[in-house]
């Protein structure tokens, strides 16, 4: 079931991040020390807190019997549009469609609150979570690279409409 996280949820919603990103960086070879600010190093309860509080973040999980098992956040952008941001399953989840179905509840909530395209940033080098993004509608609009990231950010898009 996915619903909408409390204040409670957040550090397990943390746990849930990290876990699931680490994957990614532990098959590209990333770590704290040469990608401080890639999401499984740089997720933190205070970070989310303030998504949470101050930028008012719709925040979303998957439970599975009362526990976290997925979760992803929409961050409004100009122009009717939004970003998709940590999009997670825990490793143990995986391969069951409950990507999918976070992704399909993150359609739905982004056109409820008006938003006609959703944008996300993702590591250019993951070509298998490119591909799935572009299974799922969106369409690949450029790469920037970062000095303080090992690895290039791929953008993408996808209209709502």
């Amino acid at each position: 079931m996915i619903k909408e996280i409390q204040e409670k949820d957040i550090a397990e919603c943390v746990d849930v991040i990290r876990e699931s990103f680490l994957t990614v960086a532990d098959e590209l070879g990333y770590t704290a020390e040469n990608a401080p600010r890639f999401t499984a190093f740089a997720t933190t309860q205070d970070r989310l807190r303030y998504h949470f509080e101050a930028e008012h973040r719709p925040m979303y999980a998957y439970y599975d019997d009362g526990k976290i098992i997925g979760y992803y956040s929409l961050a409004l952008q100009d122009n009717d549009e939004c970003e998709l941001n940590n999009l997670c399953v825990l490793p143990q989840y995986r391969h069951r469609q409950i990507g999918k179905k976070l992704l399909e509840d993150a359609y739905a909530k982004a056109k409820e609150i008006g938003c006609k395209k959703m944008n996300i940033g993702i590591v250019e080098e993951n070509t298998i979570l490119r591909k799935w993004y572009e299974e799922n509608g969106f369409i690949h609009i450029g790469t920037k690279k970062f000095d303080f990231f090992p690895f290039t950010c791929g953008y993408m898009k996808r209209d709502l409409c």
